[in-house]
């Protein structure tokens, strides 16, 4: 990817911090664009990002910037790290100044309300001739930061994109991995969210590792059950961004849907609880918009219906497992058999 001369990374969070240094560490030059002119001075000045990981140098060749023409213009790869509810008006502005031929790979792990969009068709809706990508997998930036062994995937019909995200962000602690089911890879990285908090929930009220384990796997079949009736592979769930984002949000304190679902369980009201927490939390809104989904196609998610009525219609921890213990379906594996809908499928 010799002609990239330059990354852009949109989103002034933590993970947006990594992967602009990471970038950089590679020897591309990196535009890291925030909304806060006074933290992108601050980058610039003492090349750290005090407001997420103050503890991280970053490379001279992160250049932050609150400008958003100066952060795209001349980027052939532009990474897009910012909440997905800001995503839709920030890629708005981002496109007016972006190259069309410019790659947008999101990194953002939500759906857009009202629309029930994943990021990456938001992506293609604002940018319809852009080659495009997302980024997932169990990425904890605080673990990234610190150099821990960590693998990413980056889905894209596009291999271009596959091979550029792959050239930016490879190195000895961070693996790139390829997908081409962008949809199942980022639905993946979405619906996790959900069953973080049901396990941090878990976890505030004293519940042991067996529960947690009940609550992965179950959480795990819930997401390849939704994604399969929205057209992904079920299989896609296996790999990174499926089990092994969901195992890492479900078990450590770093995930902030973890943080949000142990706050919940120790007795604190939702908004006291993301008043504590202090970044989005993207799970409240995904387990909305899936729980309403789920039932307008009539996909069984106990799991997920369960945190809906403790989220929003304040029902307690013990409806959730009630409705996991004593709901009728009770097949293990379920993608192991050919059902109906796969014999359908196959014939076509």
């Amino acid at each position: 990817m010799a002609e990239l001369v330059k990354v852009a990374v949109i989103g002034g969070g933590s993970f947006g911090t990594v992967i602009a240094n990471i970038a950089a560490g590679n020897g591309f030059p990196v535009s890291f664009w925030m909304r806060s002119e006074a933290l992108a001075q601050s980058i610039n000045s003492h090349h750290v990002n005090t407001n997420y990981l103050p503890d991280y140098p970053l490379s001279e060749l992160v250049v932050a910037t609150h400008d958003m023409t100066e952060a795209v213009s001349g980027a052939a790869l532009i990474f897009v790290a910012v909440p997905s509810g800001s995503l839709r008006s920030v890629v708005t502005e981002l496109v007016k100044a972006a190259a069309p031929e410019a790659m947008l790979v999101s990194t953002t792990k939500g759906i857009e309300a009202g629309s029930f969009l994943l990021m990456s068709q938001v992506l293609r809706e604002l940018a319809p001739n852009a080659p495009i990508g997302v980024l997932s997998g169990p990425n904890l930036a605080k673990e990234i930061a610190d150099r821990q062994l960590t693998g990413t995937v980056i889905a894209s019909a596009d291999a271009g994109v596959r091979e550029a995200v792959q050239d930016a962000l490879k190195s000895r602690y961070f693996r790139v991995y390829t997908n081409d089911d962008m949809f199942g890879v980022e639905l993946g990285g979405s619906l996790k969210n959900i069953y973080a908090i049901i396990a941090g929930m878990a976890a505030a009220l004293g519940m042991g590792h067996n529960t947690n384990s009940m609550l992965v796997t179950r959480g795990l079949i819930e997401m390849a059950r939704f994604g399969r009736e929205l057209g992904a592979d079920p299989m896609t769930f296996l790999g990174l961004s499926g089990v092994g984002d969901l195992v890492v949000t479900c078990s450590s304190p770093l995930s902030r849907n973890y943080r949000m679902g142990f706050a919940l369980g120790s007795g604190k009201a939702l908004d006291d609880a993301t008043k504590e927490i202090g970044q989005v939390v993207e799970g409240v809104n995904t387990v909305r918009l899936v729980k309403l989904r789920a039932e307008e196609l009539s996909v069984y998610m106990p799991l997920a219906s369960g945190l809906y009525r403790v989220l929003f219609e304040g029902a307690s921890l013990e409806s959730i497992v009630s409705s996991l213990m004593l709901g009728e379906q009770a097949l293990d594996v379920e993608f192991a058999a050919q059902d109906e809908k796969q014999i359908e499928r196959a014939a076509l």
